[in-house]
């Protein structure tokens, strides 16, 4: 956080959750709202937040999950910092905390596979792939560093316990690597889950493709490769359909996995 110190207080979940954040460099979309949303958690376990920023990701998903403990780490002070201060605005300091370190420097804190559930929200373009922001703070939190996705991916699946869920939110033409990725670190039950813009199959919008993807494994080896029909964010007036609606400001759970079809 260089470019400035004013921070701005703004909601998430239709106020549920209270949030500083940075005034300049990357602001909090919704990605790490649905990335909560998607992370099956349940009273009484515990989650790590990898990358957590200014902490929007456990703050949603410690709001909607009661007796849950989600842990963040973050490799900006300045950001861990207001991520310590944002877990106390809303009174959830004795659930969420927050730790300074990344996969190349993790905390000492950290035990590999003593989570019930780690998600990440990694950085989306390639070192070299794409030209860096301007800005230094939105460089780092959407260019990947030299250690690149395949890292996010290893220290995701060290840091779950065997049978917990590892999640990620990313772009779609990132599907081949993390797959690759997640079967390398011999993850299984894998989950892709489209995040569409509009309705791909109205004939109002002529984009047809996803805008990000959630892909969802478990800690053990085999098992099939879903892919989901999605959620749809918006409806064709620009507004948020009520599913995405139902998550995004109801404080929901989105569940990857649907039920089979009975036929």
């Amino acid at each position: 956080m260089t470019e400035s110190a004013r921070v701005t207080s703004d909601t998430l979940l239709g106020g549920r959750v209270a949030l500083q954040q940075p005034a300049a460099g990357y602001r909090v979309a919704i990605d790490p709202v649905l990335l909560a949303a998607a992370v099956p958690a349940s009273n009484g376990e515990r989650a790590l937040d990898v990358g957590c920023g200014v902490g929007a990701g456990a703050l949603c998903l410690a709001s909607r999950v009661s007796g849950l403990h989600v842990t963040g780490i973050e490799v900006e002070r300045p950001l861990a910092q207001l991520a310590k201060d944002n877990a106390a605005l809303n009174t959830l300091e004795d659930r969420v905390d927050v730790l300074v370190g990344d996969f190349e420097r993790p905390p000492p804190k950290l035990a590999p596979k003593s989570f019930d559930h780690v998600f990440a929200n990694p950085p989306f373009y390639e070192e070299g792939a794409h030209r860096p922001p301007p800005s230094r703070d939105r460089a780092q939190a959407t260019m990947e560093g030299a250690a690149g996705l395949d890292a996010w991916i290893e220290f995701c699946a060290l840091m779950v316990r065997p049978g917990g869920s590892v999640t990620f939110i990313h772009r779609p033409e990132r599907l081949a690597q993390l797959l690759t990725g997640l079967d390398r670190a011999r993850a299984g039950n894998v989950t892709v889950y489209p995040l569409w813009s509009h309705n791909p199959f109205s004939g109002a919008r002529t984009k047809k493709v996803a805008n990000r993807i959630l892909v969802q494994a478990t800690a053990e080896h085999g098992g099939p490769l879903r892919l989901a029909s999605g959620l749809i964010l918006h409806d064709d007036d620009g507004t948020y359909a009520h599913a995405a609606d139902r998550v995004l400001r109801g404080g929901g759970a989105l569940a990857l996995v649907e039920e089979p079809d009975s036929c």
